[in-house]
């Protein structure tokens, strides 16, 4: 029996795909749990349409993510901490004020997209990956200075 799946389903396919399967199987598990319909022209013809929009939407996204990359390689951001006479610091920087300081610049990102290995915590010059989609990832200029 050939079905359309509405889910993600293990093993057997993605939203939107048509598959064949057992008409058991399709009856007692995929029907009833809403993870499958019937492949019918109309189904079909609709889980076409919807895939469509979907795949213009991504477009739409991994272009914005473009875009915003293009635009936060472009800036640099200037945070300022206590520090001794020698260059050390007091505290560190985290992937918060990093996001603070991006929110004063107009970018509101989650800052769990700011990937930190650790927090910064010495002054200078450092580049700060920014996962915005998928593989899109932008390289942030941090500069760390002394109050």
């Amino acid at each position: 029996m050939k079905v359309i799946l509405t889910k993600k389903v293990n093993g057997l396919g993605l939203e939107g795909d048509v598959v064949n399967v057992k008409e058991g199987y399709a009856r007692n598990y995929l029907f009833p749990k809403g993870l499958a319909l019937e492949a019918t022209e109309g189904n079909i013809r609709l889980y076409q349409q919807k895939k469509k929009t979907y795949e213009l939407k991504e477009i739409k996204k991994k272009e914005e993510a473009q875009r915003i990359k293009g635009a936060l390689e472009q800036i640099s951001l200037t945070i300022k901490r206590k520090s001794q006479e020698e260059g050390k610091m007091f505290g560190s920087v985290t992937n918060s004020d990093i996001a603070e300081a991006l929110a004063k610049k107009g970018f509101n990102l989650d800052k769990k997209k700011i990937v930190l290995e650790k927090p910064i915590r010495s002054l200078g010059e450092f580049y700060v990956p920014v996962k915005l989609l998928g593989q899109i990832e932008a390289n942030v200029r941090v500069l760390v200075e002394a109050e």
